[in-house]
């Protein structure tokens, strides 16, 4: 049984669930728009994202002195150059605009995580901003970046589903910063720090219900998919309503990290069928 909660623990702390996550959701773009699938977007997301986590994760670590360079670490460090080099090998399998947009993103995650600044801190210390820029992120890279590769014009069904990509990731964050809500520094000003743990979670309920509304704008419209995505939806609000601070890690970083996954996977099944 160790082994098996060893490899589980590898796998969320190694980012592979949030790389599963980022790739299942380029999934649904392509799905949603009526591409098919690029495996040259899909594989960049998957290893970027595994690459910029792990970078965001233990940059701090490997800043702060002289890192213990145990064997879990040293497992991590390869992960994270294998991922290195199959991102670098799928940017360069990337249309030009596309790489543009992909060292766009990059930037966005590079002034999150770097101190830029005289002052020495990072975007994420800004107070209240840091979920916002990881949304920004992830609409870059599951709705930008394969619309743009696909050579796809920028329609009024790609806006909306950037808005609905934007408000789903602030959602699922919500839920992670109620439950880190005890260890995270007050200076953040995160959303439950500000409104507290009620309020979030209504504020979560009312987003997911807009996110849901703005299906009805789209010009491509299929009540299948629709309904999938109501029930993705539905287990959104039900994962944030039963959050506390008192949920293990699993329940983020394996769990809701997988809803995404989930969502995908149905949105295959009816599009086959």
């Amino acid at each position: 049984m160790k082994p098996i909660v060893r490899l589980v623990d590898f796998v969320i702390h190694g980012s592979v669930i949030v790389a599963l996550s980022v790739f299942a959701l380029i999934q649904v773009t392509t799905i949603r728009m009526g591409l098919p699938f690029d495996p040259s977007v899909s594989w960049f997301g998957f290893f970027g994202t595994i690459v910029g986590y792990n970078f965001v994760k233990y940059d701090a670590i490997a800043r702060g002195g002289k890192p213990q360079f145990s064997l879990r670490m040293k497992a991590f460090i390869a992960l994270s150059f294998a991922s290195f080099l199959g991102t670098a090998y799928f940017f360069f399998q990337l249309t030009f605009p596309t790489q543009i947009v992909s060292v766009a993103v990059f930037g966005i995650t590079a002034l999150y995580t770097l101190p830029f600044f005289p002052n020495r801190k990072t975007a994420r210390d800004w107070a209240g901003l840091k979920i916002y820029f990881v949304a920004l992120s992830w609409v870059g890279v599951t709705v930008v970046l394969p619309m743009v590769n696909a050579g796809e014009a920028v329609t009024l069904d790609v806006y909306v589903t950037a808005i609905q990509r934007f408000i789903l990731v602030v959602v699922l964050l919500f839920i992670f910063e109620i439950i880190d809500l005890a260890w995270d520094d007050p200076h953040l000003k995160t959303v439950p720090q500000q409104i507290g743990i009620a309020r979030t979670k209504w504020l979560g309920l009312a987003l997911m219900a807009i996110l849901l509304a703005l299906e009805l704008l789209k010009t491509h419209k299929s009540e299948p998919i629709f309904w999938c995505n109501v029930a993705f939806g539905s287990a959104v609000v039900v994962c944030l309503f039963l959050a506390n601070e008192r949920r293990g890690k699993y329940y983020t970083m394996l769990f809701v990290e997988s809803l995404t996954i989930g969502w995908w996977l149905l949105l295959w099944l009816v599009i086959k069928n």
